[in-house]
């Protein structure tokens, strides 16, 4: 099959111009030199096919690709702080953090020597852990890419499947590679206490492997079947609490909890960061929502308390619907809310 040949031969090209780690384009040529004498075999195509996809996949990971550390501490604290009221403990640690990186390419050392805490947010749903890690992420200047672990019972959803399966694809840390395009990525590992009973222990297995900087150096998914070092990584956890997680994964964790938020922070909250926001992904133009001083308690707890910020969020929301949808409708120009007029805006 003269077709076939040619296409192979495309194949063979395009993984000798990739950037791939040389023993592992060893290993490809090798397969793809064997296929050339199945053309004319029954499972010639299904052999072929599971090749393209894994010259497709192994292509565009970034086995080489690094992203440059952005350690402007000023900037740095700027970014932490317009996205976060607070939590200045958390921000002095992550600034201590880029201090040391700084310090060490000053000396003309390797950042990357210095082996990063694998810090570990543990709090309440709605307290903030999920964006202190975006936060931390932009402040690197690095990609940022989120697991959820909520309801994962099976390992191979993290690490892969043997190609030997028809639907085989890499699991979960190789997908958030390919999606960040750099081998030093911040990797939000998301409520890691949330995985099922069923998977725990094998879950919290790989997570030793991710966390430990004696294995992670030499990660390998079962659809990769080629190891890759994820040393240059930043992991970072969240949990809604330890006691689910493993010991020899807690070893290997430096847990900071995060604090539940008053009334009064969260009413700071609600007009610094979450009203602005949601004005603007709105669309509303400035000025068209003006909501009175004296009624923000009842924004943020309109029907009971929750630690977190997610009532609150879920409130300003729909306080911002229905004023897009007053102003679309010309009902109205711009809307104050006071408290003659608020049951009109938050549910009851």
């Amino acid at each position: 099959m003269e077709s076939a040949a040619q296409e192979i031969n495309v194949l063979i090209e395009r993984v000798k111009k990739a950037d791939l780690p040389d023993k592992l384009r060893e290993l490809v040529l090798v397969r793809l030199n064997q296929l050339t004498k199945l053309t004319n075999s029954p499972s010639f195509l299904p052999e072929f096919d599971s090749m393209v996809r894994y010259i497709e996949w192994i292509t565009v990971l970034p086995w080489n690709k690094r992203t440059q550390d952005t350690l402007d501490l000023v900037n740095a604290k700027k970014i932490l702080d317009l996205h976060h009221y607070g939590l200045e403990d958390i921000k002095t640690r992550v600034l201590e953090y880029m201090s040391v990186m700084k310090l060490k390419l000053e000396k003309g050392e390797s950042a990357d020597v210095y082996r990063a805490p694998i810090l570990c947010f543990v709090g309440l749903v709605g307290t903030g852990k999920t964006t202190i890690a975006s936060s931390i992420a932009e402040a690197l200047g690095r990609p940022f890419a989120r697991i959820p672990f909520g309801g994962m019972g099976d390992p191979l959803d993290l690490r892969g499947q043997s190609r030997m399966h028809p639907e085989a694809e890499p699991g979960k840390i190789i997908k958030a590679l390919r999606d960040t395009q750099s081998r030093n990525p911040v990797i939000l590992l998301d409520e890691i206490d949330r995985v099922t009973d069923q998977g725990r222990s094998s879950i919290m297995g790989v997570l030793v492997e991710l966390l430990d900087p004696k294995q992670n150096h030499a990660f390998t998914d079962h659809y990769i079947d080629f190891p890759f070092d994820l040393s240059e990584a930043l992991f970072i956890a969240t949990a809604n609490n330890t006691t689910n997680i493993a010991t020899a994964v807690m070893d290997r964790l430096e847990p900071i909890s995060m604090p539940s938020y008053t009334d009064a922070e969260k009413i700071v909250i609600g007009q610094k960061y979450i009203l602005p926001a949601a004005i603007k992904a709105s669309g509303l133009p400035d000025g068209s929502l003006i909501i009175d001083d004296d009624i923000w308690a009842n924004i943020v707890r309109p029907l009971g308390y929750d630690a977190g910020i997610r009532t609150l969020e879920r409130n300003i929301d729909g306080v911002v619907r229905k004023v897009a949808r007053m102003i679309v409708e010309n009902i109205a120009k711009s809307v104050r809310i006071s408290t003659e007029n608020i049951k009109q805006f938050l549910p009851q």
